[in-house]
């Protein structure tokens, strides 16, 4: 009952903050147009398939999705509302766990049939030159992929209670990895595949989701690897939060 009325608030408060609902509208929107910008420019790479095409505004999206997932609690902490939640659900460990059901569901409801319209239009829209790839299962991890990067910046800004901190943490936790992959040797394959990012890249079967650019692990295995650890982050929140005062 109480994690339902803590859900129910978290609703509320979501949909009450501009910054939230606008930033969340925007990962929403922003895979279709860029499956019309990829096919009116035709500038999809021959070896590239009409999946891959098609979701490729679906990585700045992911980013977008990780930033939501870290305004939900750091704009309650910076307007001071985080007092009220908690004398409202002084159950902390309630409270993150709503927030986090809201975050991963909601973002699972709008990415998956997003991404499911930017592949249609690219396949309306490219020529029959480039092989379709395989749009069953990879949407329904695209989707997942969404989530669990919204959990993560969820778990950063438990952490960190700074927007703009925690922001820049998270835009770097996704896009760090596959940049200093190449520095660790064997462990690259670890390394570069432990962004929500690249998990996104491999399972949209994207020319760019080279081994060197984003480790050898398979698309399922690298979106394991990332919801394992965006776990350990959340469990680590959770302890956070549990211990401060505020």
């Amino acid at each position: 009952m109480e994690f339902r009325r803590a859900l129910a608030h978290e609703w509320i408060k979501f949909r009450s903050v501009r910054s939230t609902v606008w930033t969340t509208a925007a990962t929403a929107v922003l895979p279709v147009p860029g499956a019309v910008f990829v096919a009116a420019t035709g500038s999809l790479q021959p070896d590239d398939t009409v999946l891959g095409g098609g979701l490729t505004f679906t990585v700045p999206a992911l980013i977008l999705a990780a930033v939501v997932g870290a305004l939900v609690i750091c704009g309650e902490y910076g307007s001071g509302t985080i007092r009220t939640t908690f004398a409202a659900v002084p159950r902390r460990g309630t409270v993150l766990a709503a927030k986090a059901t809201l975050v991963a569901a909601l973002l699972y409801a709008l990415s998956l049939p997003a991404a499911t319209a930017a592949y249609l239009t690219a396949d309306a829209l490219l020529d029959g030159d480039h092989a379709q790839g395989d749009p069953l299962p990879a949407l329904l991890g695209v989707a997942a992929a969404f989530s669990v990067a919204g959990l993560l910046g969820l778990a950063v800004g438990t952490l960190i209670r700074h927007a703009a901190g925690s922001v820049a943490t998270v835009i770097a936790l996704l896009l760090l990895p596959s940049l200093l992959g190449p520095l660790f040797g064997e462990a690259e394959r670890w390394i570069a595949g432990m962004s929500p990012t690249a998990a996104l890249e491999k399972l949209i079967q994207s020319s760019d989701a080279s081994v060197d650019a984003v480790g050898s692990l398979g698309a399922w295995p690298s979106l394991t690897l990332v919801t394992g650890y965006t776990v350990l982050a959340l469990s680590a929140g959770t302890a956070s939060l549990r211990r401060r005062d505020v």
